[in-house]
Formats: structure tokens, sequence, C-alpha cells
């Protein structure tokens, strides 16, 4: 064999070996305000509720992550977001753009540039922080019009799950008309909450789309109508939508878990980490229908609510099975509440009483319950009733006797989890910055 000849064997057998990892499917999946806390919180409630072991948790490969932005050792969901999506550091804010405003490239883009298919899914709206991250160039994350904008310009391929925020802002300096109807003009079938419609979808017509199946946020998982597409689902229809013989990038986020910590709800946060659980599962089940040729990385922002396996009330025990009694979400109870107020001008605390039993389990006539009231809880109840601040003290109270601690209503410097499987996943390991996750899926996709 000639030089020449063994030279030209030489490079073909290096970029066979440089690109043998190269999966032709990508998921990453992203839990807003998920961190080691809720995860394991989240274990323990599946376990002892019959859900079993999550999968989020049993990936083979794990890397701890740090999550510090640009200008604050605490990340908002915009910098991180943006270190996910585009593998640098950049201000709490920035969508998209570095520090000094400069345009960074993300991984979904740079998948689009390459032919293949990218899909975007998320349980709250879709110009929100993190699911911006991926297409959207802004320096402020506020600019939800805009974001609207790009959104469209990105071209890629399926948006599914919460609809868009500010979709008809007449005051946005750049508006061009509703966002919506600006989409179906460039191509896009754009479907606004007709979840049949949803369901029906099928591939091969070429179209892009953007299907929404609610104006704004889903419903946290606790309370979805029964009939309602999940997470999961949105997820297993993009995946339909998106194979093809070049393969796909797919961004799945669960948005809600950060803003169930906001508001320190532990049964409300707990579910929703579980419906993105589903969602992992889906994609897991597409993995293993596709071997040795996707890629599965779950990682989470940022930690939210400073939440904890641990509250001095039950000493070292952890009670976590006692929020299955939760029914509702604050607000919904809440709802709920002024409802039950303004058709009952008589409605006392009394009447309370049998709402909190109903929606938390609450016991108040058997003190051998293990979510009985005692005097003491049932003087702040009351207080809180009067004040006109009733959920706010019920949520409390069943993290409290859950045995569940809450140190912030805001984000928290915790690093986060990343875990992985399939084709190239043993390079996620270790201690990382977000912005590695980026760095590894761009070189995986043979741009780096």
């Amino acid at each position: 064999m000639s030089a020449k000849k063994m030279l030209t064997l030489t490079l073909v057998l290096f970029s066979l070996a440089l690109f043998a990892d190269s999966p032709k499917y990508i998921i990453l999946f992203i839990g807003d305000g998920l961190s080691t806390p809720q995860r394991m919180i989240a274990e323990e409630f599946a376990l002892k509720t019959g859900h079993g072991p999550l999968t989020i948790n049993h990936l083979p490969n794990h890397a701890t992550t740090r999550t510090v932005s640009a200008n604050s050792l605490v990340t908002d969901s915009a910098a991180s977001g943006t270190a996910i999506a585009c593998g640098e550091k950049t201000n709490n804010g920035r969508i998209g753009m570095g520090p000094a405003l400069e345009v960074l490239e993300s991984v979904a883009e740079v998948a689009r540039d390459q032919g293949r298919k990218v899909g975007i899914v998320t349980s709250v709206t879709m110009n929100h922080a993190t699911p911006a991250s991926f297409y959207g160039h802004r320096p402020n994350r506020g600019q939800s019009y805009d974001l609207g904008l790009d959104m469209i310009a990105s071209k890629f391929d399926f948006f599914a799950g919460g609809g868009v925020s500010k979709r008809d802002d007449q005051k946005a300096a750049a508006y061009k008309g509703d966002i919506y109807k600006l989409a179906e003009e460039a191509g896009y079938t754009v479907i606004d909450g007709d979840q049949a419609k949803i369901r029906s979808l099928t591939p091969g017509d070429g179209k892009k789309v953007m299907a929404f199946g609610a104006p704004g946020a889903l419903p946290y998982a606790i309370d979805m109508p029964a009939e309602d597409l999940t997470l999961a689902d949105y997820t297993k229809k993009a995946l339909e939508m998106l194979d093809n013989p070049k393969g796909f990038f797919l961004m799945v986020e669960g948005g809600s878990i950060d803003w169930a910590g906001h508001s320190n709800e532990a049964a409300t946060n707990l579910r929703e980490v579980l419906a993105f659980d589903n969602a992992v599962r889906v994609g897991m089940d597409f993995a293993k229908n596709h071997p040795d040729e996707t890629l599965i990385v779950v990682t989470g922002d940022h930690e939210t609510g400073g939440m904890t396996m641990g509250f001095a009330g039950t000493g070292y025990a952890l009670y976590v099975e006692r929020l299955a009694n939760q029914r509702c979400s604050t607000g919904r109870f809440t709802t709920i509440l002024k409802t039950a107020q303004k058709e009952s001008p008589e409605f006392g605390f009394e009447d309370a009483k049998l709402l909190l039993a109903e929606n938390y389990g609450f016991v108040f006539d058997d003190d051998k319950s293990p979510l009985f009231v005692r005097d003491g809880d049932m003087d702040e109840l009351k207080k809180a009733f009067d004040a006109g601040k009733l959920p706010d003290a019920a949520r409390r109270l069943i993290s409290a006797k859950s045995g569940v601690g809450w140190t912030s209503g805001a984000h928290t410097g915790l690093p986060v989890l990343t875990t992985s499987f399939g084709k190239g996943a043993d390079r996620f390991t270790g201690l990382i910055e977000n912005t590695d996750i980026s760095r590894k899926l761009k070189a995986l996709l043979r741009e780096e």
C-alpha cells in the first residue's frame, strides 16, 4: 500500500473513531428548580406511594453540576438556561447572549444547522426563560413578545406544551402582530388549546408545528384534569413528530417544579418531579427502541426554595407519604376557599376546616392521626383564616408534618445533579459546570 493510501486510510479510521460516540438522537431534559433535594425527596415519596423508583435517579452516569452565573453565585433561569443551551456563562436575565450582549449559539441551533430536526417541549410558557434560551437572543428575559418572534425565526420543527405569553403585546417596541398568526404566515401549523388536534398530529406532512395545550402554562400535575395532555404526552408526541433519518435534538422542560419551589409547596413540587420523571420514562422507552443511537441527559438549571429532607418538628423522621393526602395546589385551594366564601356569606372557620380536611387530609377529631391538628397549629390556622392567609398556613403545616423544610422563596446556589444514559453518556461525569453540558453536546454533534 502506498504512503498516500495509508495516510488516507489512517484519516478515515481516525474520523470514524472521533465520531464513534455521536448519537443520532439527543434528548435533553431540564427540571427547572430541580436539584438533589427535589430528586431525593421525590424518590422517597414515589417509593412510599407506589410510583416506584425515579428513572432520573437511576441513569448510569452522574455529574455534580455547578450553576453559578457570570455575575452571581445564585443564578436565575435565564443565565442557567443560556449556560446549558449555549455553553457560556452570562449575567442573570440574559437570554442567549453573553455578558457583553454578544449573541451565543445554542446546541439546538447547531443541530438545526446540521439538518437535524429540533423540538422544544415545556410545561410552562414557551417563551419562558429556559425554553427561550435554546432559540432566543435578548438582553432581558422579560422581552416576552420579542422572544416569541425569535421562536418563529428559529425555524425549529416542533414546539409543544404551554403557550406563548404576551403573544399579542401591542406595547412591545417590535410589535408586528399576534405571534400565532405570524407563525402561521411563516409556515407553521399552530394549534391553540385544542388537545384533540394535538393528539391526532402525525408526522410526514413536512410542516413545522406549534402545539400549545393551554394559553399559558399547563396546570400543575396535582390539579390537572385526567383527560389533559401531560408533559409525558407532549414528549411522546414530540418524539413521534421528530423521528427521521437524520436524527434530532429535543429539549423537554419540567418548568413548574420551579414555581412550586418558589411558593414552598411540597406536595405540588413532588408531583411535578414525578410528572417530569414520567416524561423521562417516555424518552427511555424511545432509547430502548433505538439502542446505540440515543443519548439522554437529565439536569436541572438551579435549586429553588432551599428544600430540605428534614424539619425540626419531626426530628430525624421524614413522612413524605403524608403529602399524598394533599389533593390540590395552594392556588387551587385559594380558589376553592374564595368560591365557598362568596357562595355563603356566613362562611366561617368551622366551614374552612371541612375544606382543609378534604383538600389536605388534616384531621381535627382524632389525636392519633399523623395529620391531627393540635392546639398550637389550630391557633395558627385560625389566625391565618382571619387574616385571609389560610392557604399559606395550610401549605406550611403540611410540609412541617411531613418533615420537609424550606429555607427560601427564591433560588439557591446549590449544585444540581446531571444524570445520563446512552451513546456518549460517559462524558457527563464528575464535577462539571452547567456550560459543560452544551459544550459536550456540541462536541457530540461534531461541531467542536
